[in-house]
């Protein structure tokens, strides 16, 4: 029987090995840390193939500068001497243009209509957890603020999307913790939702049941490939297999770059929170112009913000929070932003195009899966399916042509 070793336990390292054992594989999962312990855990848990597109965009050029010198912008960036961050800066600035914007969406689409009923294939297949339907209540202090959401939606359409779009004449009925001071607002259906961490450790408690081996606590401190590929743990313990899969997120240079895969990824760090509501939460929220995206969560409600590129490893940064409830406070009602638990912050590996990075390294036998961006929950199914047939057939999809890791 073949075997692979997959590096790293968040969403895309176990859907790529659920997906392998499909094929018969037989799997083992390394993880420094444990299950979802970087992206996986406290994002928003959205499943939204009408807003899975490209991070970089026109607006940048106008927003970007702004952001600079805003303490409470989404976007953060430290002012600090490291050529590596400013060079990626300059070349994720270089794609915010109308025509990397949808060449960039072009290569998403085909990725993105696959992506839910990638979720049905886990589930229906053992994995004991649900995905659940919207609407999504999208929501803006004027008329105005709710033009480049539109513009985007109007794309993604462009792109052979569906995206269904309803004026809401009265959003409280919804969501009944945005505040007066939301004044237009929109229901986006046709996406779902999940709670990403207990999803996250339903796959990989389904990957075990069917006879993977998995070791948390085990950090790889190299890869090789060849005739047998293989991982050397930090401990010195080799392990061989006849293939690698580096999914490791936000930290995979670490372990690609020497094996040709060239492409920068930058920990975008997102942070997120969780608060009681006046009335329970039933429907995810999201606020464009404040880059806010909230779900219900374990009888919570979860705010997640923040676009901070930092290095994935930095301590959490308290002041990213703060940010994220000054642009908050005026939109919500009936929530004590004060009162916090389940404080998180998570690398998200950004890539200066904006397209995934999924796909044979030079190595003979080691592949890599990331470089999603914000978007490694809902795209994370489909890349470990696509992936795994590649690996087992040798065949590329054509939904991941684009995301070539060698380009």
């Amino acid at each position: 029987m073949a075997h692979s070793i997959v590096v790293g336990a968040g969403m895309v390292g176990l859907a790529t090995a659920w997906h392998l054992q499909e094929h018969g594989v037989e799997v083992t999962v390394l993880d420094r840390t444990d299950v979802a312990a970087g992206s996986s855990w406290g994002n928003a848990g959205w499943l939204t193939p009408s807003k899975t597109i490209p991070l970089a965009d026109p607006s940048l050029w106008t927003y970007g500068p702004k952001a600079l010198i805003d303490p409470d912008a989404a976007l953060h960036v430290p002012f600090r001497m490291d050529p590596k961050l400013w060079g990626f800066l300059a070349r994720f600035a270089a794609h915010g243009t109308t025509r990397a914007w949808d060449r960039t969406m072009a290569a998403l689409t085909p990725i993105d209509k696959l992506a839910l009923e990638c979720f049905d294939e886990l589930t229906d297949g053992g994995v004991d957890s649900w995905t659940r339907e919207g609407p999504f209540v999208v929501g803006f202090a004027a008329e105005a603020h709710a033009r480049g959401f539109l513009r985007e939606i109007d794309g993604v359409i462009r792109h052979g999307q569906d995206a269904l779009l309803e004026r809401l004449d009265s959003p409280q009925e919804l969501a009944p913790m945005l505040s007066d001071a939301v004044t237009v607002a929109y229901r986006l259906e046709g996406q779902r939702f999940l709670e990403p961490a207990p999803f996250a450790q339903a796959l990989a408690d389904a990957v075990v049941a069917r006879g993977a081996t998995l070791r948390t606590g085990a950090e790889v401190a190299s890869v090789g490939g060849g005739s047998s590929a293989s991982v050397t743990l930090s401990s010195g313990e080799r392990l061989s297999a006849d293939s690698v899969v580096i999914a490791t997120g936000a930290w995979m240079p670490k372990l690609a770059r020497k094996l040709g895969v060239r492409m920068p990824v930058q920990a975008g760090r997102g942070y997120s929170f969780t608060v009681e509501t006046a009335q329970k939460a039933e429907h995810p929220v999201y606020l464009p112009m404040q880059r806010i995206a909230c779900t219900p969560y374990q009888g919570r409600f979860r705010i997640a913000g923040t676009m901070e590129f930092r290095g994935p490893d930095e301590p959490s940064q308290p002041r990213r929070i703060q940010a994220i409830i000054n642009q908050a406070r005026q939109m919500f009602r009936g929530i004590d932003l004060d009162v916090r638990q389940d404080e998180w912050v998570g690398s998200r590996p950004v890539t200066p195009d904006g397209l995934p990075l999924i796909g044979a390294t030079r190595a003979p036998g080691v592949y890599v899966a990331g470089g999603h961006g914000m978007w490694g929950i809902v795209l994370g199914p489909a890349t470990g399916k696509m992936l795994a047939e590649q690996i087992v057939t040798g065949k590329i999809h054509p939904a991941i042509a684009a995301f070539d890791p060698l380009r």
